[in-house]
């Protein structure tokens, strides 16, 4: 009883996870080294070869481009996924914060520790992709730890507030709509795949908008040791700013269903 609230509702997480540990960890790892085989090199080769290639990746190769960015567009999509069908069933399939409500656990106290266990979540498939990115010369780099630190960073700042909005719903009906219209399109135009300034200039708004282009922003650079203090002063600033906010929402959503 002397462990903090939130960290015990991040171990009823955690002991469930540790009899599927084995398969999660090992696809953290092997789907994010077969994509780096594909679009890294296999298509990386080809981009490299293009004329002024090196000037509009600023010195990089294709590789050392995309690869580092795959640590937040993974963190992104586990933890968003993390926050739709697992929080739903939380309260309506398997009722278990309904069940932890009834202890002297409070509902904020549930949402962190769910917060929680999203992060670590991000941590987890961040970490797949650092250790694969180790297997290639171009991307062993020092930097990797804190490239993993700031995935998870990025990770919640998309699961906090998608948790809040899960703990409003009855139905998912919502969540293919959400991962059809934001993470999807994220994916392809937050910055991973190509510099946004080759997007029109209304789009490149919208995406330094979104708290993927600051995470892949984030990732590149310390993978890449290009960091520089103010802008990544204001890259984890934002992102902080968006687990905050999307933290107190979660709050607030699990006081109002958990209190009915």
């Amino acid at each position: 009883m002397s462990t903090p609230a939130p960290i015990r509702v991040w171990e009823s997480h955690f002991r469930l996870y540790r009899t599927i540990w084995r398969s999660n960890v090992m696809g953290a790892f092997v789907q994010p080294f077969l994509y780096l085989l594909g679009m890294g090199l296999g298509v990386g080769a080809l981009v490299d070869r293009g004329s002024g290639s090196a000037e509009l990746l600023d010195g990089l190769t294709y590789f050392q481009f995309l690869a580092p960015a795959l640590i937040a567009t993974s963190a992104m999509m586990v933890t968003s996924a993390e926050a739709m069908w697992p929080v739903l069933g939380g309260f309506k399939w398997q009722s278990g914060y309904h069940a932890a409500a009834a202890t002297p656990l409070s509902p904020g106290e549930i949402a962190t520790g769910v917060g929680l266990w999203h992060a670590t979540k991000a941590l987890i498939a961040g970490s797949g992709v650092a250790v694969a990115l180790v297997f290639f010369d171009g991307t062993r780099s020092p930097g990797l730890p804190l490239a993993v630190l700031f995935g998870g960073l990025t990770g919640v700042a998309f699961s906090s507030a998608i948790t809040a909005w899960t703990a409003t719903r009855d139905e998912d009906r919502s969540f293919p709509t959400i991962n059809r219209f934001v993470i999807t399109p994220l994916f392809l135009f937050g910055g991973a795949f190509y510099p946004i300034d080759q997007l029109p200039e209304w789009l490149q708004w919208v995406a330094k908008a979104t708290p993927l282009w600051h995470g892949v922003e984030l990732t590149r650079n310390a993978v890449n040791e290009q960091l520089e203090w103010d802008s990544t002063a204001v890259h984890v600033g934002y992102l902080s700013l968006f687990v905050v906010l999307g933290w107190l929402s979660a709050r607030r959503s699990f006081a109002k269903r958990l209190g009915r």
